[in-house]
């Protein structure tokens, strides 16, 4: 199956109106949890006098631990809603595992983006496309952090435009979900994650057609 930035927002569209009410259940789930953390952050850095300007180191840790059970639990979501979205359920959003592998790579991905933008914008946008698939890599094949990275880049060699093209899209689907404000997000957070799940499967399938490698972005 050849990949475009359309064909997998037409895939997270139609997969989205397969069942529109348990992904916008799902969905709020999800803000509830990221809520809860919120919150329980701000709780522990209000006992011990932190601020939000100077959170505590406990805070700080508290909300790494649980963003990263929530990320897990998202990515493995979309995953298996993409490709059994009709019988999925609430309980794959329950992913423990592996915790140390997820966060691993996530740091580390985080990392070479903040540094490619601190050296300049284009840097920082190269890594991003090289790295985005990382943390997909490592729920769907439980790999480390360094071969999570080393096969996000190898997936996405000969489709860095392409995916240029998807990310900016997506950021337009989520926009455009802000300025609905909180109802528009329900559906705008459900379309982009099931197109990206589907950008990663196509891409990373043993079939996907490679075309030539485009140097521009260094594929």
């Amino acid at each position: 199956m050849q990949f475009s930035a359309g064909s997998a927002i037409r895939f997270g569209w139609e997969t989205f109106k397969k069942r529109p009410w348990f992904f916008v259940g799902a969905t709020v789930v999800i803000l509830i949890a990221y809520g809860v953390i919120g919150g329980a952050t701000s709780g522990i850095d209000a006992a011990i006098g932190a601020t939000p300007e100077d959170p505590s180191l406990v805070g700080g840790l508290l909300n790494l631990v649980l963003s990263t059970f929530v990320g897990m639990g998202v990515t493995a979501f979309y995953l298996a809603a993409h490709d059994n979205p009709e019988t999925v359920d609430l309980s794959t959003l329950w992913h423990p595992r592996p915790f140390w592998k997820f966060l691993g790579a996530s740091i580390l991905v985080g990392l070479a983006i903040a540094i490619g933008f601190v050296l300049l914008i284009i840097p920082g946008i190269i890594a991003t496309l090289f790295f985005m698939f990382t943390t997909f890599v490592v729920i769907d094949k439980d790999l480390g952090p360094i071969q999570a990275m080393k096969e996000s880049a190898r997936i996405g060699r000969g489709y860095r435009w392409p995916l240029l093209g998807l990310l900016l899209l997506l950021a337009l689907i989520a926009f455009a979900g802000l300025l609905a404000f909180f109802v528009g997000l329900l559906v705008a957070m459900p379309v982009t994650g099931l197109a990206f799940a589907h950008a990663y499967r196509v891409l990373s399938s043993e079939g996907a057609a490679r075309p030539a490698v485009d140097a521009r972005l260094g594929a």
